[in-house]
């Protein structure tokens, strides 16, 4: 486990926090209210330091796209979290948001040897993202409690997005990243 004060320089990675994961859209996860209040918290103290930020939108253009479909509100970021005048932000199209994306050349530009990542989805998205980083030679924190999962089924059984959330943090946590809360990070 990495020291979490370490003098590492570092950035913030804010993934997907848009509002088709929130009530009203397309695919609400439970507990993203609560995520997106702890990853604001989180980007204001990023903020407040001048620590870099870097937003991550996954646009979904496919004819079959259930959510995050271009130019709809629900690929919109959050309010809470969405992007201020001169910060960073990648678009993607897969789970993982250095695959065809400048991600890394960014990260390398502004020198960040360390991310802390937060958002949607802890099961595919934010993992896809942190295993990624690792591979890649970044030192990852991930905010838990500035992140959400969905349900999941496998099966007849059904994995409830608590413990969807917990297991994969709990699998990153085992050698890929440290995981803390958001205050932890502040």
């Amino acid at each position: 486990m990495r020291n979490m004060l370490s003098a590492m320089p570092r950035a913030l990675l804010l993934i997907d926090i848009q509002r088709d994961y929130f009530p009203g859209g397309e695919m609400p996860l439970p507990g993203s209210e609560a995520a997106a209040e702890a990853a604001a918290r989180l980007l204001s103290g990023f903020r407040a330091r001048g620590e870099p930020v870097i937003h991550v939108q996954h646009i979904w253009d496919e004819p079959d796209a259930q959510y995050m479909r271009p130019g709809t509100p629900g690929a919109e970021h959050d309010p809470r979290v969405a992007p201020a005048p001169g910060e960073r932000l990648v678009t993607k199209e897969s789970p993982n948001a250095f695959i065809g994306t400048d991600l890394e050349a960014q990260l390398r530009e502004l020198d960040a040897q360390e991310l802390v990542v937060a958002g949607m989805m802890t099961s595919m998205c934010v993992d896809a993202t942190v295993r990624a980083a690792v591979d890649l030679g970044f030192a990852v924190t991930v905010a838990g409690d500035a992140c959400a999962a969905p349900d999941l089924r496998h099966g007849e059984t059904t994995v409830t997005a608590e413990q969807v959330h917990a297991a994969f943090l709990a699998a990153l946590a085992d050698g890929y990243a440290d995981v803390v809360e958001a205050a932890a990070l502040a």
